[in-house]
C-alpha cells in the first residue's frame, strides 16, 4: 500500500508562486513574454503562476513524456505542439519537475527551432537525484534531492495530481 509523507504545504507553494510570479514580472517587464506550459503535470503551477505575473503575457501549451511508472523510458514523445507563432518572442517554459531534465532539454531543442529570442525556465521543483543533463532552470519554487513526489499537478501513474500540496510518495 502507498504512503503519502507531506513535503510541501499548500501555503508554502501559495507563498513560493507568488515571489516568482513577481520575479518574473520585474524580468520580463516591457518585453513580449509567452508563458508556455509543460503537459500534463505543470496545469496547476501554470494556472497559479500567469495570475501572478501582473505584466502582459499570453499562454501557450506543449506536451511531452517520457515516463512510465516511477522511472523515465528516455525516449521523449511530443503530445502537443504549440499553437502561438514564438518567432522573435521570449519563452518562458513552465514545468512542474525538472528530473532527469531530458524531457526538457529536447522540448528547449524543439523551440529553439522556433526562432524565439530567449527561452527560460521556470520549475515548481528542481529535483537533482537524477539529473543527467547539464540544463539551467532560471526560476525554481523548490530545490529537492530525492524522493518520488506527487500531488499539485505531480502525478504517479495519472494519479494524485489533485492533491494541493506536495508529498513524497513511497509505495
Amino acid at each position: 500500500m502507498a504512503e503519502l509523507i507531506p513535503l510541501i504545504s499548500q501555503q508554502e507553494i501559495k507563498d513560493k508562486t507568488r515571489e516568482i510570479g513577481e520575479k518574473i514580472t520585474r524580468d520580463y517587464k516591457g518585453l513580449d513574454l509567452v508563458v508556455v506550459g509543460v503537459l500534463k503535470g505543470s496545469f496547476i503551477f501554470l494556472a497559479d503562476l500567469v495570475r501572478q505575473i501582473t505584466i502582459d503575457h499570453e499562454i501557450d501549451l506543449v506536451g511531452a513524456s517520457s515516463y512510465q511508472d516511477t522511472s523515465s523510458t528516455g525516449q521523449i514523445i511530443f503530445t502537443k505542439q504549440p499553437d502561438l507563432e514564438l518567432r522573435g518572442r521570449h519563452i518562458l517554459l513552465v514545468e512542474d519537475i525538472v528530473d532527469t531534465g531530458r524531457t526538457l532539454v529536447k522540448i528547449v531543442e524543439a523551440m529553439q527551432l522556433l526562432s524565439p529570442r530567449s527561452i527560460k525556465i521556470c520549475a515548481l521543483i528542481d529535483k537533482h537525484e537524477r539529473r543527467e543533463t547539464q540544463l539551467n532552470v532560471d526560476y525554481s519554487c523548490f530545490y529537492r534531492e530525492k524522493g518520488f513526489i506527487v500531488g499539485y499537478g505531480l502525478d504517479y501513474n495519472e494519479k494524485y495530481r489533485n492533491l494541493p500540496a506536495i508529498f513524497d510518495l513511497k509505495i
